[in-house]
């Protein structure tokens, strides 16, 4: 099994995303970048701690390949525009990739070349560290499945499902 933490803005749009592909196990929201010891929603909300909201995504190689993993998460996100996710504004909606080894580092690295032929605009995604990752809270885990009539599931992360799903329709999971 292997783990990535990513960070494309809310966390709840990658979330919805990922669980849907086949080969991930394991989906946990979170935070991961700053400062505060064991932040909370509120805290990291505020910009203040440094964290970003970030997903943290284990899935098996034999089933689905890393380059998939992260060539979708340059799709689903705007990687271009700094500490900014479309209405949502701050440093914890930054693009950014927490790595845990030199081989992640530069698998991370890679994904950033590939993706910068595809956006007219510089990458903004920072490749960094991984110090700490914090799961959210429960009420953020799984948000999309437990809240399908919010209307932020529906306008902001439905059409980024729908986006995935086509251009990655063999990774995921049968509705």
């Amino acid at each position: 099994m292997t783990t990535y933490v990513i960070a494309g803005g809310c966390f709840w749009c990658l979330d919805a995303v990922y669980r849907r592909l086949k080969g991930v196990t394991e989906v946990v929201s979170g935070y991961a970048g700053g400062t505060t010891v064991d932040p909370t929603y509120e805290e990291v909300s505020t910009g203040n701690t440094g964290h970003a909201e970030v997903v943290k995504i284990t899935f098996d190689e034999s089933i689905i390949p890393s380059d998939v993993i992260l060539d979708l998460f340059f799709l689903i996100h705007d990687p271009t525009t700094l500490n900014r996710q479309g209405a949502d504004v701050g440093t914890q909606y930054r693009s950014a990739m927490f790595y845990t080894d030199d081989t992640q580092k530069a698998a991370f690295e890679a994904a950033e070349e590939r993706a910068k032929a595809h956006w007219d605009d510089p990458l903004t995604t920072e490749v960094a560290k991984l110090d700490v990752f914090y799961p959210a809270e429960d009420y953020h885990q799984d948000y999309f499945n437990k809240n399908p009539g919010n209307g932020y599931c529906s306008i902001v992360i439905a059409p980024k499902i729908v986006k995935a799903r086509s251009a990655y329709t063999k990774w995921f999971k049968e509705s």
